[in-house]
């Protein structure tokens, strides 16, 4: 015992406060609301992992699903294959804790070796049992389902069948919800004779996204025959992007009548890991221009 501990036990500190004190705080089994990462939280114990450390990139964009579980348990054996069937979809990234040996670990793997690589990853080894005993999560199966936003939104706390029908119906809801990007459009309902007004188009990526420079952007409007604007196609950097809002603007004049116009815009779009993806959307646009 160093003597600044002999001095703290004089005191009255007991030699397991001071290692309860070292340690730091014990892990809590997270709550609905809660913000948790990939690798889960600040207290959670040093690991060891069947496959890399749980990547941020790969669960980018996907629903995160942690996983506890202990061998010979009849519940896992049984929500292992719940399990595969989430990850499959291409939507779920699963983190998975196993009480157990390495050869423990193989037998529940949800990763199953190269068949899921980039859609999770698998701990096993004694500070998984340290960690669901903190938990009380018992043998498993207990789970915790984490949004895109990186906030808590199921838990289930042990194997029934109720409880995982309806953790699988969150995460099934959640990957429905999976948008790469939304759209909006806006137009002055009226305008004066001869006098410019906009006519735009707006995309907003997923953050996870990011706009691909080897599919620039192009944004193309068709207007009626009296309409007049300072372009009818947009490509470069006639096109707004910041913090990943794409912003099509184009600026029009017409005399009096009451007209209807169209914008169609394609774009590319790349993930953390590489993979890109092809968007494409419309607005139309309805303007009265008065005299």
């Amino acid at each position: 015992m160093t003597r600044l501990a002999s001095v703290l036990v004089v005191l009255g500190w007991s030699a397991a406060a001071l290692a309860d004190t070292a340690k730091g705080p014990a892990p809590e089994v997270p709550k609905v609301g809660d913000t948790l990462g990939v690798q889960g939280a600040a207290p959670w114990p040093k690991l060891e992992w069947l496959y890399d450390v749980p990547s941020a990139r790969d669960a980018a964009g996907k629903v995160i699903v942690h996983w506890f579980c202990t061998p010979k348990t009849q519940q896992c054996t049984d929500d292992l294959a719940r399990l595969v069937t989430l990850r499959e979809g291409g939507h779920t990234y699963v983190v998975a804790y196993i009480n157990g040996t390495k050869t423990d670990a193989k037998k529940l793997d949800p990763i199953r070796e190269s068949e899921g690589v980039g859609h999770g990853t698998v701990a096993f080894g004694k500070n998984v049992a340290t960690l669901m005993k903190a938990f009380s999560a018992g043998a498993g199966p207990m789970s915790v389902v984490v949004d895109l936003d990186g906030k808590v939104t199921f838990v289930a706390p042990n194997g029934s069948p109720e409880t995982l029908d309806a953790r699988d119906a969150k995460v099934n809801a959640l990957i429905g919800a999976i948008k790469e990007f939304t759209s909006s459009s806006d137009a002055p309902k009226t305008a004066e004779a001869g006098e410019k007004f906009p006519l735009t188009l707006t995309i907003k990526l997923a953050s996870w996204l990011t706009y691909s420079k080897n599919t620039p952007a192009e944004f193309k409007v068709s207007v009626p025959p009296d309409f007049k604007c300072d372009a009818t196609t947009l490509t470069g950097d006639q096109l707004k992007i910041a913090n990943n809002v794409l912003t099509a603007t184009v600026n029009c004049t017409a005399p009096r009548g009451i007209y209807e116009a169209r914008g169609d815009i394609r774009f590319g779009y790349a993930s953390p890991t590489g993979a890109t993806g092809f968007g494409n959307d419309g607005a139309k646009w309805r303007v009265e221009v008065k005299p």
